[in-house]
């Protein structure tokens, strides 16, 4: 899936500062809400369900990245936003490295699809993966910049 049509700048939220990974979880899935790609009524139950899946096992990965993700019912399309911790400390995400999140990425995806649930992690995971992609989306003053940071890393990881 390619990244720039999974992320509207609208989807980026840069200086994301939440108290900790469940507020970070709760804020991403009012995000879907806000920008309408989750219905208001499904968004208590959206949470509940990725904060079950993280319960279950973290998902902060390396490098400051974390994935929390969970299929539902709620959705018939992947839906995803990000959130871009710019704080030094970053946020605690019960990391594989143990090092603090500084980006995070969550991800609706319909239960029926599990494959694309694998591929969509895999696609986020790549592009996330080159640190060029991260700086510049760290670094990056708005939304705006942020996805033109992502959007290019994308295009770069499919040459």
């Amino acid at each position: 899936m390619e990244l720039r049509q999974l992320f509207a700048p609208g989807d980026l939220i840069v200086g994301f500062d939440p108290g900790d990974k469940w507020d970070a979880i709760s804020k991403l899935v009012q995000n879907l809400v806000v920008q309408g790609k989750l219905p208001a009524a499904a968004a208590s139950s959206v949470v509940e369900q990725v904060l079950a899946r993280e319960r279950s096992m973290s998902t902060g990965m390396e490098r400051g990245i974390a994935i929390p993700h969970a299929a539902v019912e709620q959705v018939d399309h992947v839906v995803a936003c990000m959130g871009i911790v710019q704080r030094d400390r970053g946020l605690e995400f019960e990391s594989i490295d143990g090092q603090p999140t500084r980006i995070v990425v969550l991800l609706v995806i319909p239960r029926s699809q599990k494959l694309l649930h694998i591929r969509t992690l895999a696609d986020v995971a790549r592009v996330l993966g080159n640190d060029g992609v991260r700086e510049a989306i760290l670094a990056a003053p708005d939304a705006a910049r942020a996805w033109e940071s992502l959007a290019a890393g994308d295009a770069a990881a499919r040459r």
